[in-house]
Parts: C-alpha cells; structure tokens; sequence
C-alpha cells in the first residue's frame, strides 16, 4: 500500500487550481479480553502483560465499572483484512482498505494513527501482512468527561502502567500510540461554547473580545465552521481532522498565525487532568506555571488537556493568489535553484507587509501526479492577504516577476491565478491540507529567520540543493507580526522563541516502504541531511516540535524549546515526578527509555 507524501496533495490541490491557466470505522469489541498477571512489582520499567505488576484481571473489571463501560480493548482496526484474526471479516475488509488512506478513518478508530510506522506496522490491511496486536495500547479510556480521563490516570499511576493520550492520530511525532499500553482517547471530548467576552476563572479581570471554549477532540473542521456561522475564526492548523490537544500544545501555525499569532498565544484558560490525578484550570491567576507549559512545551507531558478557551477573530474577507513560477528547461538546475533563493529572499518583505501562505518547490521533479511524465523545477505558492485588494497583491508579487524575466529571460512561466474569499472558512474548503494517512511518513524542519533568508542568496541557493535533495520542499510563511508581537495571557508562553524571530517553517517528508527497518533508517538518514542543510542556514533558530525529525540533534531539547527549555524542566519534575505521562521527544524525558516494546527507567534515574 502506497500513500502520497505530506506534501503532494497541498502540491497536486495548487496545480489543479491552475489546470485551466496549464493549457466505517473499526467496531469496538464489545467485551473486554483480560491481561494476566504476575505478582511481585517491578519499579525499574513500566508494567506490561505477562510481567509482574501487571495489574489483575479484577483490577481491569473494577476500573471499567468505575467508568461504567468505557473501557475499550479493540481490535486492530487492519485485522479485518486478516483470515486469522477474530474480527476477521472479508465483507468489511475492501471498505477498510479503501478507507485506510485517510484522515477520517483513523481519527474515528479508538487506536488507529495516521501514520504505520507508530504502531510498529503491526496490522496493516494488505495482504500478505503480519497482524498482531502488538503495535498497539492494550486498552483505551473512551474519554467523554474529565472524569473519566482523570480516572484513567490515576489508575496508570497507581499500577505503574505507561499511558498516552490519542485525539485524532495526527501525531507525525508518535506521541499518542505506545505498545503495552493504557490509551486515553480524547475524541469524544468535544463540545463548544461561545463568548462575547470571558473572565477566567478566579480572575479579577474580564477579556474584552470573543471567545470560544472547546475540548480537544474537536476537530478544525468543526471548529472553523461553527464559528463562521458566527462570522468568526480561530488560528487553527490545514487538516480538517486535525484536533486542537496535540495542536496548540505544540505552538499551532496556521493561515493565520502572521496576522493574529501562533493557535498557544491565543489561549485564555485550560482544563487539565494533572499527572497526579487531579482535574484544574490554568490560567494567568491559578496553576501560572501549569498555564505557562501546556501553551507550547507540547503535548502528553505536563497533563491531559479536557477543554480549552481561545480567542476568536472576525473571519477575515481574503484576497490570494495561487502562483505557479515553472520551467521545463531543468538541465541545469542552478537558474531554478537561483530563482527559488530569490523569491525566498523576499519572503521577510513580504511577511512584514501582511503576507500568508504556503510554497513548494523543486529544481526537478517528475511525477505523472503533477503533470504528465515531463520533468519540471520551478515554485508554487497559495498566498493571501487579509482584507486587501488585488492591487495589493499585484504590488508585492509584480516586482519579484519582473525581476525573475529580467534575470533569467524566457526561462521561466508565470501562472498567477488571482481569487478572492468573502471568509476564511470559504478559503479553507478549496485549500485544506488534502494529502493522506495510511503510510509509513517520516518528516524534517527547521525555522527560518530574514538572516537564513536574506543574508546570502548564493549560500541558500546550495542549501537549496541538498534542502530539496531530488524531491520537493516547503517553506511555509506562517509567522510574521502577528507571532513577533503577540501577547500571550500572563505574560508569556512556552513556545520556542525562535518563532518570534522566523518568517518560515520549512516542513518535508518522504515515504518509507513498511515491514523493512533498514530503508525507514535511510529515509530518516536522508531527511537528516536535508534538514542538517537547513540548521546551516539557520544555526540560531530551531524546529517545530510537532513537525521534526526524528533523529534528533545532541541539543533537541534547546532545538525545539530554547532558553525555555530549564523551565520546562523543572515544572515537568514537580509536576510528575513519577513519569506518569512519557513521550519523545518530549520534556523531561531523559529518565526514561524504549527497550524493545518496554519504557524502563535510566541508570542514574530513581526516585
């Protein structure tokens, strides 16, 4: 089974929009399946079936009975394809496999994820697949209150047992599946409530502005259009699943972020379900450092999110252009690697006069996907500008075309294709991110300041090369004024402060073939080189947590947290000091490490 790579369909949605111009969800089983276990605890790694510690059938039984039926032991949702398996069903199975590629099937299966490798290709649905369990939590927390999700943590905290925390499954890190594991599965947890203006809770003081409060398996789908009914919008990232727990923990970019700031920097208050079992709101005026951490130190560390309050915006009327700059002269790809550091070097100008958007580009690329079997290199953009004109957007983008024909006469074509929105969720329906689920996708960033943008245009002309290595390249303008001056409630946030410095999120990811260790290694080998080509360009800045490699640098924690980092640190140890919540990466996880499909404790780590 092959899946298109996360920037395919962003790219093949751009070229369709310019053709004219270019001539069932898994069922639950219905009754728990339970684990063995073993006397004698064992504090040195996390409990798994067949282990000591490993809590009893008994104990499983009285805590479903405490969450009156919501504990969950489903199947993998692949098994269907699988002769051998219980939930074999031949029937249901073409569906499964039709369905597996995207975004909606996995967000609606209590454990299923976005991406195969994070279930360790356990059960996929091809033929001739292996299917076992074993990539996979053994129970899940069908989470519809904070009750419910405060329960499951104090249950994983009693009996030693690793937790995490799904949403959607939009988790390019791998933080919300874990083997051997007690999963809380938050999609359930949605609702939404609006606000003309909002007090927090304990506060003296009333936010002026709307407001909407929101749990964190509500979808961006969802959110954005129930605020348009409302002529309203919220900072919220391109996948229509795409829930806000894992989203806004991590920072959240968006369409948005230039002109109103990063999806953290709009947060006013937070219910949390803390690693000790306790549920609280953080805000500026209770639980600061709480508040401080959840808005940017990422997601599944510092607590389980239930529900949170944002900002909202009038949705803004936008003016775009989705522009095609393209050659099929590509022999030499240096004028196309020339041309691309140009447009680039523009980007910080174009960022501090209120430009948005997403760009791709390639010196060469050959795919019948875009085009035919002709090789082309060019640039492709989806641009706005809020409340504007098209006279604006001619202005910022008429310079740098007359410059491209002036430099490299004849070598290149220009497809503007001009649009205008009445609001943001009219722009979103023709650009969300339309690429698929259902493969083995590893990723790479890195964010760019003007200094790596503007500094040297032939030094970033050969990162170019080795940044695009044969494949295709973002650069997404998704930080600007709105990010460099925004506000956060008490006083700041978590998030990488590197983003108030950078213009880009420079995202890419290729494809690994499934069931084979020794080509995920090259694929991640090979996004290391792109993305060491790119901390070259930018040694001052960082990446966004939520979208990085995983081969990580000697100094992650400083790459995706800066000078925040310490602090971050200290509050995940007084927060949970027993490690009840662990990802990677993640803060605060050095005590810990992965030993085959185990999580045991350092050396040198104890209590």
């Amino acid at each position: 089974m092959s899946s298109p790579s996360p920037w395919r369909g962003r790219l093949v949605c751009a070229l369709q929009l310019a053709a004219p111009l270019l001539s069932a969800a898994a069922g639950l089983t219905p009754s728990l399946q339970l684990q063995p276990r073993h006397d004698g605890p064992s504090s040195s790694c996390k409990a798994v079936p067949g282990t000591p510690g490993w809590p009893s059938p008994q104990d499983w039984a009285r805590f479903n009975e405490s969450l009156a039926g919501r504990l969950l032991q489903p199947p993998p949702p692949g098994a269907v394809c699988h002769s051998g398996q219980a939930s074999y069903n031949a029937t249901e199975c073409p569906a499964v496999r039709t369905a597996w590629s995207t975004y909606e099937f996995h967000a609606a299966d209590p454990i299923s994820v976005d991406w195969n490798q994070w279930a360790n290709d356990s059960c996929l649905p091809q033929e001739g697949a292996p299917c076992s369990r074993q990539g996979y939590p053994v129970f899940v927390v069908n989470a519809s209150e904070a009750r419910h999700v405060q329960l499951a943590v104090q249950f994983a905290r009693k009996h030693n047992v690793r937790l995490v925390v799904k949403s959607s499954g939009h988790d390019y890190m791998g933080r919300s599946n874990a083997p051997n594991s007690l999963s809380i599965w938050t999609h359930n947890l949605r609702g939404l409530q609006t606000h003309n203006s909002f007090r927090p809770s304990r506060c003296n003081v009333t936010i002026e502005g709307t407001a909407v409060t929101a749990g964190p398996g509500t979808s961006m789908w969802e959110l954005y259009s129930a605020l348009d009914a409302l002529n309203q919008t919220v900072v919220g990232g391109g996948g229509k699943t795409v829930s806000l727990g894992g989203y806004l923990t991590g920072a959240g970019h968006g369409l948005l972020s230039p002109w109103y700031g990063l999806a953290a920097d709009q947060v006013l208050e937070m219910e949390v379900v803390t690693p000790t079992g306790e549920i609280v709101t953080a805000n500026e005026c209770q639980n600061e450092d709480l508040f401080w951490a959840m808005r940017g130190g990422g997601g599944s560390t510092f607590g389980v999110m239930t529900s949170v309050t944002m900002k909202t915006f009038p949705t803004p009327r936008l003016e775009t252009v989705d522009l095609i700059i393209l050659t099929t002269n590509v022999s030499d790809p240096r004028p196309v690697l020339d041309m691309i550091a140009y447009v680039l070097s523009n980007f910080p100008s174009f960022g501090d006069q209120g430009l948005s958007g997403y760009s791709y580009f390639s010196p060469a690329i050959t795919d019948p996907d875009l085009g035919g079997n002709t090789t082309i290199g060019g640039f492709i953009m989806s641009a706005a500008l809020r409340d504007s004109s098209p006279e604006a957007m001619s202005r910022l983008w008429d310079p740098v075309l007359a410059h491209i024909n002036a430099t490299w006469p004849g070598l290149f074509r220009a497809i503007p294709r001009p649009a205008s929105y009445p609001s943001f969720l009219a722009w979103y329906r023709d650009h969300y991110d339309q690429s698929t689920a259902g493969a083995d996708i590893y990723l790479g960033s890195r964010l760019l300041d003007k200094a790596a943008l503007t500094a040297d245009p032939a030094k970033t002309a050969a990162a170019l090369q080795r940044w695009c290595n044969g494949s295709v390249a973002e650069a997404f303008l998704v930080s600007g004024k709105g990010v460099f001056d925004a506000r956060p409630r008490g006083g700041g946030n978590a998030v990488l402060p590197a983003w108030r410095k950078s213009y880009v999120h420079a995202p890419f990811g290729a494809e690994a073939p499934p069931l084979d260790p020794a080509a995920a290694l090259a694929v991640l080998e090979q996004i290391n080189t792109r993305v060491q080509a790119l901390r070259e360009l930018a040694p001052d800045t960082g990446a966004y947590v939520n979208e990085a490699s995983l081969l990580l640098p000697p100094d992650w924690q400083h790459a995706f947290w800066g000078s925040n980092y310490p602090r971050l640190a200290r509050i995940k140890r007084a927060l949970d000091p027993d490690d009840v919540l662990w990802c990677t990466p993640c803060v605060g996880n050095e005590r810990w490490r992965q030993v085959g499909d185990r999580l045991c404790r350092v050396s040198g780590h104890q209590h």
